[in-house]
């Protein structure tokens, strides 16, 4: 699960002209306790307390006296929705150690009210199905099990959980892939707007 050693946001342009969000960059968590990022750095990162350009330590969270760490964020320096992006095809054994950190993360996360989304990826590499015909996707049991997984482990209601395929072998850009991504994105943008306009 693990992404950027550093925290990084990313400004999306439509027509050479930014879109009035962000999607920041924290890196992933492993099961160990010394891998990973800490799980008080991701929260804290969703809290607007930790600045872009911060090196995750995986030995200790950020402390309060460091040069990266916001006492005092602004509105813009907060996130509004925490995706979790977990692979379908590891979904059934992800290590019970990583799930107790994720659980952690999330009641902190939900005490704000923050709404938190899956996205699930590689779900052609988890059902047959699928993967001969992206469009099967609702109607595969094994999809289905996946998400109730996720749902079940990390206790994100099924309604947030969006499968979504990877684009990795393929030259062009494929119709039934980009959907579920922008189905995907489409519902992120809305629950981190509701939650800005609560707030």
């Amino acid at each position: 699960m693990n992404s950027n050693v550093k925290l990084k946001g990313y400004h999306i342009k439509s027509s050479d002209k930014p879109l009035p969000y962000i999607f920041r960059d924290i890196m992933g968590l492993e099961a160990e306790n010394m891998t990973g990022s800490q799980p008080d750095d991701i929260v804290n990162a969703v809290f607007g307390h930790v600045m872009d350009g911060y090196e995750f330590d995986e030995r200790d969270s950020l402390p309060q006296d460091d040069q990266h760490y916001n006492k005092d964020p602004n509105l813009s320096d907060k996130s509004f929705c925490l995706v979790y992006v977990i692979a379908a095809d590891t979904v059934t054994y992800t290590d019970d150690k990583l799930i107790d950190k994720l659980k952690i993360i999330r009641h902190k996360i939900s005490a704000k009210g923050i709404p938190q989304v899956i996205v699930m990826t590689k779900i052609d590499e988890a059902c047959p199905l699928v993967k001969n015909d992206l469009r099967k996707i609702y109607t595969s049991k094994k999809i289905k099990e996946k998400m109730e997984m996720c749902r079940d482990k990390i206790g994100v209601p099924m309604c947030n959980i969006f499968p979504v395929k990877n684009y990795h072998e393929e030259i062009e850009t494929e119709d039934d892939v980009d959907v579920l991504i922008l189905k995907a994105l489409d519902q992120i943008v809305r629950e981190a707007n509701d939650h800005l306009i609560d707030h």
